[in-house]
């Protein structure tokens, strides 16, 4: 049992927290998810069975509310659309709450992050701060945040200070950068500081840190923008699950104490 759930009986609703009629009238909550971005949310290589971080706690928060999770596993290009068309109520998916992204979204924030530059350990002598990535070239996936965050960073940071500016390559995603910096088609990748410490953990000495994030920011479920009401709901739950302990427990089963909020924000994400 995951620490998270172990926290609420099954199905029992803790604190009468009401459900928009389409939920409430379902019993459940249909949840899309992308399953490729450990810890937060992966594909177990033992049992093949759903896991991480954003699946604890998913689960926990339906708990709260007294309803099932029928998850949809989906790309990350899909999610949105399926918010946005109905096929899905909640994105839960380990996603960035940004202001570009709440023309038709609104979030439910739930831990810090940002865009984190690493390399090769053995690079760690070569690449100490983030000003030592100009002139370099430096991965990120194309479909997320990170990728327009590194550019923007090189304008103001590297040719801004009249240096060469990192040359940014769009990667397919989490996996396919880390084996594009293994074989030595990067200098440098950015990804969330939560998947490099699960890289660091899986292969001990073989990454490092390079300098700061470039950005701070927040990860949110994410819910259509007309669907207040239930946004509303997930957020009372998350914050009966974080004043619980359980959040905690969670973070610490995956090492990811550092990046913890002390109660759910509402669209606050920079």
């Amino acid at each position: 049992m995951s620490a998270l759930a172990a926290a609420t009986p099954a199905f029992a609703q803790q604190g009468g927290i009401p459900l928009p009629a389409a939920q409430k009238s379902a019993g459940q909550i249909v949840v899309g998810i992308e399953t490729t971005y450990p810890p937060m949310a992966f594909k177990d290589p033992k049992t093949n069975e759903r896991a991480g971080f954003n699946v604890e706690l998913v689960n926990a928060i339906a708990k709260e509310l007294g309803i099932s999770v029928k998850w949809e596993e989906m790309s990350f290009e899909q999610l949105m659309t399926s918010l946005t068309t109905g096929r899905i109520d909640m994105i839960g998916t380990a996603i960035s709450d940004l202001p570009s992204r709440r023309e038709k979204l609104t979030f439910v924030d739930y831990l810090a992050t940002g865009a984190q530059p690493f390399a090769l350990a053995a690079k760690a002598g070569e690449l100490k701060s983030n000003a030592d990535l100009c002139g370099k070239t430096v991965g990120a996936p194309r479909t997320t945040s990170y990728m327009p965050v590194t550019v923007a960073w090189s304008e103001k940071n590297c040719k801004g200070a009249g240096k060469p500016a990192i040359t940014v390559n769009g990667t397919a995603g989490a996996t396919a950068t880390r084996l594009e910096l293994k074989q030595g088609r990067l200098d440098a990748a950015v990804l969330g500081p939560e998947y490099v410490a699960y890289l660091m953990a899986d292969e001990p000495n073989t990454y490092a840190f390079v300098g700061e994030p470039l950005n701070k920011t927040l990860f949110g479920l994410a819910f259509d923008k007309k669907n207040a009401e239930l946004r509303d709901a997930v957020a009372k739950a998350t914050a009966a699950v974080m004043k619980n302990g359980a959040y905690q427990q969670a973070l610490k089963k995956f090492g990811l104490e550092r990046q913890r909020i002390s109660e759910p924000t509402i669209d606050a994400g920079q």
